[in-house]
């Protein structure tokens, strides 16, 4: 997602749980008669601005961080199948869940898997020695 696309986005988001967030406040909180004095209003929204900044800042960091895993480096590493691959389903590899393709016949959960190679986020995987 571009950075224009990524702050159209999260204005619009940021706008709509704005409105949200106002009728809340304005129309249904005074149904119950719950009334929040000005100050309280502003604290509110002073929170919520706060908060759609840090997040809208965070989002775009990890947006342009670049991936901490290459293709190259995926492939030859071992896991386990945590789903029944037939012939796709998903793996776990160094501790973390990858929807993964298998190249050859299906593969059982719980079975030993090596990875051949990325394409993109999917691992295409083999059974040891059958590579």
């Amino acid at each position: 997602m571009s950075r224009k696309a990524y702050f159209i986005f999260n204005l619009v988001t940021g706008l709509l749980k704005g409105a949200a967030l106002l009728s809340i406040v304005l129309w249904l909180l005074p149904r119950w008669e719950i009334n929040i004095p000005v100050w309280g209003l502003i604290a509110i929204f002073a929170a919520f601005l706060t908060y759609e900044i840090v997040t809208f800042r965070i989002g775009r960091r990890a947006l342009d961080k670049k991936p901490v895993i290459w293709p190259e480096a995926m492939a030859g590493r071992c896991g386990k199948a945590t789903t029944p691959l037939a012939p796709d389903g998903y793996v776990q590899v160094d501790g973390e869940l990858w929807h993964a393709f298998s190249i050859e016949a299906n593969i059982d959960e719980g079975d030993e898997i090596v990875v051949v190679e990325m394409d993109r986020l999917t691992l295409r995987v083999a059974l040891p020695g059958k590579k």
